[in-house]
């Protein structure tokens, strides 16, 4: 059997896959961009067939990097973006329409629906999840509703349906695995994360057909193997699946429960591990699964920033400030605070603890002596500040206080943003050698699963941190941004 392990991380903006060595160092590595669909304001959609050929891309070009033989590839994990919707026909494997992403917004009225008719408590209470278009059922109904003759097609058993990890292992087993794992699962707004299964009543309501469901499997366990890809071998078993931010966590090595992540990228998603106990949030955070290894199935408390990194990108393409993404650090390390410049980067909406799906972003305190580098520091601070909000509202709800919080993800290189983090939370930032921790988390899961690791002890002792941010004392200025923060949020 082969050592390495390939990840494919399939994102919102990119797919990367990784080929990890059994130290869990990166050997190889490749990413590619596809393309951002936008038919109306609001709505985003992706191409499932651009989204599996830059995998295959991908798997190319990282096993070439890495300078192996694809054949020394002992199992594939696979993390995703989360609750993008995807329906295809079984026969052919072809989309009968672009997936519907999870920023997409179209579905809006029907939650309003739902909500009016008093549906928000049940669905809460069996899905730990709000009633709101970031999640899968609505889309899915949407696309049963709107594309010509898939209810009937759906209903006559000739359509599946799935997050982008269940339509890439389709695919990459030829059409002979419609799985899925419960982290995904538990984020399609189908799945009750008590009785962990799909739930009839919510299937009903949402008018989809059984026949369209992928089987849930354990996020560590073989569930099917390759058949027919290019550049790989048949029979390569694909051993993980997790979401996103799921995955993170577990690449971080948040065993435990107490131990929380925030990945830093397009948003910001902190997720803290609860253990075999389902925490309830009263706060505006998500219930949600972690994963499932072995028999043991843990649950995790989650909030989501909808603009982290995506701010940045803002003062780059919208404003012209930035020349590049990197420059805010070095430009916002010019002044030594905001000069009382606020920015809340509400581009889309806030997400938890607030859930303001209607507001929009706010910039104040602006002067004649406002600069750039004002303008990038408060950028970094209105990042900061919503994930501290975030984990006010989760240290309300967590069974146990959070003493420390490992980042990861491409803004968690910014060592300004992360020292602005430590100090307005009081508490130190742990950040690893490797920020990948979404694909490598996958391919932990799936080298747990065929033995390339013994167990999570033997992961344990290839962990390496790169840097601790100690906060430092509060200090009146910061007391004031905190002040000023909130003042902000009541202007929305």
């Amino acid at each position: 059997m082969g050592r390495y392990i390939c990840a494919i991380d399939q994102g919102t903006t990119q797919t990367t896959v990784l080929i990890l060595s059994e130290s869990i160092d990166i050997v190889g590595k490749h990413s590619s961009e596809f393309d951002q669909i936008y038919p109306h304001p609001g709505w985003v959609e992706h191409n499932p067939e651009q989204i599996w050929s830059s995998v295959v891309k991908g798997l190319r070009a990282a096993i070439e990097d890495a300078g192996i033989r694809a054949d020394e590839i002992a199992a594939i994990g696979i993390t995703n973006q989360r609750e993008t919707t995807v329906l295809w026909e079984k026969a052919t494997g072809r989309p009968v329409h672009n997936a519907i992403v999870w920023q997409c917004r179209r579905t809006e009225p029907m939650c309003e629906e739902l909500r009016a008719q008093g549906f928000e408590s049940e669905f809460q209470d069996k899905t730990g999840l709000v009633l709101d278009p970031y999640f899968s059922c609505t889309k899915l109904s949407w696309l049963l509703d709107n594309v010509d003759g898939a209810a009937a097609r759906a209903r006559r058993g000739e359509l599946a349906f799935g997050t982008i990890d269940s339509y890439l292992v389709w695919k990459l087993t030829g059409g002979r695995s419609h799985v899925t794992d419960p982290s995904n699962a538990s984020r399609t707004g189908l799945y009750d994360i008590r009785t962990r299964r799909f739930d009839e009543d919510l299937l009903e309501k949402f008018a989809v057909p059984p026949s369209l469901l992928p089987r849930v499997e354990p996020s560590s366990a073989v569930v099917g193997h390759t058949a027919g890809v290019p550049g790989l071998p048949d029979e390569i078993p694909i051993a993980g699946i997790a979401g996103d931010q799921q995955a993170a966590l577990f690449g971080q090595l948040c065993f435990e429960p107490g131990s929380a992540k925030c990945t830093y990228g397009t948003g910001a998603f902190l997720m803290l591990n609860t253990g075999e106990q389902l925490v309830r949030s009263q706060h505006g955070l998500l219930t949600t699964v972690a994963w499932q290894v072995g028999s043991e199935f843990s649950y995790a408390i989650e909030g989501s920033v909808f603009v982290a990194g995506a701010a940045v990108g803002w003062l780059r393409d919208g404003l012209g400030i930035l020349s590049s993404a990197a420059q805010v650090e070095e430009l916002a390390r010019q002044v030594k605070d905001s000069g009382g410049v606020i920015f809340v980067p509400a581009l889309a909406g806030l997400g938890a603890p607030h859930w303001k799906s209607d507001v929009r972003g706010v910039i104040r305190g602006i002067t004649r002596s406002t600069t750039r580098a004002h303008l990038a520091r408060a950028c970094l601070d209105g990042i900061a500040l919503q994930v501290a909000d975030l984990i006010a509202s989760m240290d309300s709800a967590a069974p146990r206080p959070i003493h420390e919080l490992r980042v990861d993800g491409g803004a968690a290189a910014n060592n300004l943003l992360m020292q602005i983090q430590a100090d307005l939370l009081a508490r130190p930032l742990v950040r690893p050698v490797a920020l990948e921790s979404t694909g490598i988390g996958a391919a932990l899961l799936a080298g747990l699963a065929v033995g390339v690791w013994r167990d999570r002890e033997d992961v344990k002792k290839n962990w390496s941190e790169d840097r601790r941010f100690v906060p430092n004392e509060e200090t009146e200025e910061l007391a004031a941004l905190k002040k000023a923060w909130s003042e902000a949020l009541t202007c929305l």
